[in-house]
């Protein structure tokens, strides 16, 4: 038995379209007939990731960076952002005159204390609802899912405190602090479900996946991918849209 993990954008679906490969689902249905386990592994939101699941017709992921994990449809964990650090991140950046943005819960709101951040850079690249507290104290908040700050890639040695958490620059308007460690989310979820690590399979794509392109598991790079993902893979398949899952999975004897 396998235990497959495949990430989203630009492995199961088309990278230029965003719709799933018809083939690679077929793939997975033939995976999971065959006695393997698959899963999504991605760095979208629980709520985003739910979507994907669904039109995958996966009942397994590991979401929000790697710290969400989903077995059989129910959600065993969804953890914040260490809140102490998201303050300290915070306060320098606003002290360095960013406005921020922040997600208290794992949803499509985001509240703010002003509209700093949309006079710098604009709305979110994403559907959101924005909500404004002058008044808001961000120690206040229960929990910290994701903060976004703008300030340009020239900037950044600004931010003394840039690294105090994941972080990964989506757009180049803004960075977005959030979980980064889908590999540690494929390793609890191999616990949880007490596998074998040396049979994971991770399929990838893009430069956040070399996170999970752990030296113990199978890695298998899209032909679309990212250059220095290639290089760590221990196969290269073709590209997402033209069946780089199926031929892999081919290629190996899964199905």
């Amino acid at each position: 038995m396998k235990y497959f993990f495949f990430d989203i954008d630009g492995t199961l679906t088309d990278i230029h379209t965003g719709k799933m490969v018809p083939s690679a689902i077929e793939t997975l249905r033939k995976l999971e007939a065959n006695g393997h386990f698959t899963a999504i592994c991605t760095g979208r939101a629980y709520y985003k990731t739910v979507k994907a699941a669904q039109e995958a017709g996966i009942h397994n992921f590991v979401a929000n960076g790697g710290a969400a994990l989903i077995v059989n449809d129910q959600l065993v964990r969804n953890a914040p952002l260490d809140k102490e650090k998201a303050l300290e991140l915070i306060a320098e950046a606003e002290a360095l005159g960013y406005g921020i943005l922040v997600s208290f819960e794992d949803s499509i709101k985001v509240i703010m204390k002003d509209r700093k951040f949309i006079e710098q850079v604009g709305e979110r690249k994403e559907p959101t609802e924005y909500i404004l507290k002058p008044d808001l104290e961000w120690s206040d908040l229960e929990s910290i899912y994701k903060v976004y700050i703008p300030i340009p890639p020239e900037e950044e040695p600004k931010l003394t405190k840039r690294d105090i958490l994941g972080h990964i620059r989506f757009v180049p308007e803004y960075l977005c602090y959030q979980h980064d460690s889908k590999d540690k989310g494929i390793q609890d979820m191999m616990e949880y479900l007490h596998g074998n690590p040396e049979d994971v399979v991770v399929f990838g794509d893009g430069e956040n996946d070399m996170v999970m392109f752990h030296e113990e598991w199978t890695k298998i790079a899209m032909g679309n991918g990212w250059p220095a993902l290639l290089e760590m893979a221990d196969y290269v398949t073709d590209a997402a849209e033209n069946d780089g899952i199926r031929n892999a999975c081919i290629h190996f004897g899964w199905i």
